[in-house]
């Protein structure tokens, strides 16, 4: 009896065992599966920010694209609000399968940490970013009327008259604030601060000779470049802007070192299976290497940025930590 009670044992055993190793192998088929069969359905886009922002296009265009790609609906939804925190904060706390992912610029990731004290979202530890999709860059632009043609021409002025030049900003901590005092802080410079609301009213306030200069996106002065309603004297960016090549850059205007560049990723919420994001960027960053897509952002004021996730997370890291020292070393709060 002790025999056939031992033997019986073993027996269970091994079916258990056999039992145990099927289920594993039919578990992992089935996680395997579950990523290669990616997307199986929608995918959401969350804009923390209203419609008909840069954002919000590049957001629809990159939607279009991928839906195009995937054959299956990437669906946009805007929710604005507090800077940009609700919409990232529902990101952050979403199911990381890669069906929600938020699509934001510099501001939400890299500024916004050292702006207000509400935030609900860690930029490293809540996201994982997938693909840099398109940055920007500044140009400092005067009044027709300002008597200065170059970068050094410009500083002198300014350091002849402190505090008499104004500068206009689409409102405290916007991106053309935030540019304009690194610039303050790398030339020494006096300059007073004329907040808008709005990118539009400051470029009006700086066309009517109400501010003497301000730093603004391509975009949204290149018509008043054109007519000579402004006169551009540098632009941001490392390298000169396709859309004004005549201008200098700051940097090879004898401050070198100088670059800023406004940026625009899709993130995945942390945990988001890693075969899942390279699939994202791969098809990201086939779609951004299409003529008419560069021509699309061209008209936008942007360039896209063709590159790996690590690539951006790089981006990041050294954005984060300019914007920290400019922005603590002026004292800059949130309105």
């Amino acid at each position: 009896m002790m025999m056939r009670s031992v033997a019986g044992k073993q027996v269970l055993l091994k079916l258990s065992i056999r039992r145990l190793l099927v289920c594993t192998l039919w578990c992992l088929s089935g996680a395997a599966w579950s990523q290669t069969d990616f997307p199986n359905r929608s995918i959401t886009f969350i804009v923390p920010q209203s419609a008909a922002g840069s954002t919000d296009t590049v957001a629809r265009l990159t939607a279009q694209k991928l839906g195009d790609s995937f054959g299956r609906q990437v669906i946009v939804e805007n929710r604005a609000g507090a800077s940009g925190i609700i919409g990232a904060d529902l990101v952050a706390k979403a199911i990381p399968n890669g069906y929600t992912l938020l699509v934001a610029g510099t501001g939400i990731i890299a500024i916004n940490p050292f702006l207000y004290k509400n935030i609900t979202y860690d930029p490293f530890k809540s996201f994982v970013p997938i693909a840099l999709i398109g940055y920007s860059n500044d140009v400092l632009v005067v009044h027709p009327a300002v008597p200065a043609n170059t970068l050094s021409e410009l500083v002198a002025l300014a350091k002849a008259k402190p505090g008499d030049m104004k500068y206009a900003s689409a409102g405290v901590g916007t991106s053309p604030h935030l540019t304009a005092e690194l610039f303050r802080q790398l030339t020494a410079t006096d300059l007073l601060h004329v907040p808008y609301k709005g990118s539009t009213p400051a470029v009006v306030a700086t066309v009517s000779g109400e501010t003497s200069l301000m730093f603004t996106g391509i975009a949204s002065s290149i018509a008043h470049i054109k007519s000579g309603r402004l006169k551009p004297i540098s632009v941001s960016s490392a390298a000169r802007s396709t859309s004004l090549p005549d201008v200098p850059t700051i940097a090879e205007s004898g401050y070198p070192g100088f670059e800023v560049n406004y940026w625009i990723g899709l993130f995945a919420p942390t945990g988001t299976p890693s075969e899942v994001v390279a699939q994202l960027n791969t098809e990201i960053n086939r779609f951004l290497d299409q003529p008419d897509t560069r021509a699309r952002f061209q008209a936008l004021g942007l360039e896209p940025f063709l590159g790996t996730p690590a690539q951006f997370a790089e981006v990041i890291q050294k954005d984060f930590a300019l914007w920290k020292q400019t922005i603590e070393t002026s004292g800059i709060k949130a309105e």
